[in-house]
């Protein structure tokens, strides 16, 4: 709740799932001229969203959802409201909360909230849902492209290095796109591994190799003695040393 509030007081919109159980209040009413003592931070108790969901007087509103989590489209259920979220000790934060089921019942209802009041419940559940095609890409990255945990000295440093590779990547993916098939597709293999598909370090090597053959092997201008080597040559020099790299 205090980082809630923090990002609040920056203008930052933050969206994060929310306990059924949370205490939410109505805002708290008018200070009238004249009133002693401190302000009220909070109005009445709401009932808690627990509650909400086994009322049979809530309204559910039947919404698609693009993009969810890998499935296409997906039709959920929501309700939504506006409140305040207070603890003891704890600063407060107006929240907008989302409640969420699924009419097939194939996950258990779970609720949101969004620190912007303003904003449309679809639009806090979309975004709440493209949070998981960035914790993929970043799973995806350590488990197939070897990204590790950076360690520089500078906090700056660790900031770019992450966004870098990530841009690395895609580029040699959309260079290696625009390959020919069996170039593309070719992967490097011993008598004791097999592999059915190119993995990237292949991408990247095919990149590589499309690369230097055309532009590292070429004679220097400035000799006109020396003789190129023959393409079978450039060849198996430009596969040698695009693995090696």
């Amino acid at each position: 709740m205090e980082l809630l509030a923090a990002l609040n007081r920056h203008k930052v919109t933050s969206i994060t799932r929310l306990r059924l159980d949370a205490a939410l209040y109505d805002p708290a009413p008018p200070r009238l001229p004249g009133t002693n003592g401190r302000p009220r931070t909070k109005g009445a108790r709401l009932p808690d969203l627990s509650e909400v969901l086994r009322s049979t007087h809530t309204c559910w509103q039947l919404v698609t959802v693009p993009g969810w989590y890998g499935e296409g489209e997906r039709e959920v259920e929501i309700c939504t409201a506006t409140a305040v979220w207070r603890r003891g000790g704890m600063p407060v934060v107006p929240i907008r909360w989302v409640l969420i089921r699924d009419p097939r019942q194939r996950f258990t209802p779970q609720a949101l909230l969004c620190t912007d009041l303003h904003r449309a419940p679809e639009q806090i559940l979309g975004w709440f849902v493209q949070r998981w095609q960035l914790e993929v890409t970043f799973q995806e990255t350590r488990a197939h492209l070897g990204v590790e945990t950076q360690r520089q000295w500078s906090d700056l440093a660790i900031a770019r290095t992450t966004p870098c590779l990530l841009a690395l990547f895609s580029l040699v993916t959309l260079l290696a796109a625009r390959l020919k098939p069996a170039e593309r597709e070719a992967a490097a293999s011993s008598a004791s591994y097999r592999k059915p598909r190119p993995t990237f370090s292949d991408t990247l090597a095919a990149v590589r190799h499309h690369i230097w053959r055309e532009q590292g092997l070429l004679t220097s201008q400035r000799n006109r003695h020396v003789t190129k080597p023959r393409p079978a040559l450039q060849r198996a020099l430009a596969y040698a040393i695009c693995h090696a790299a």
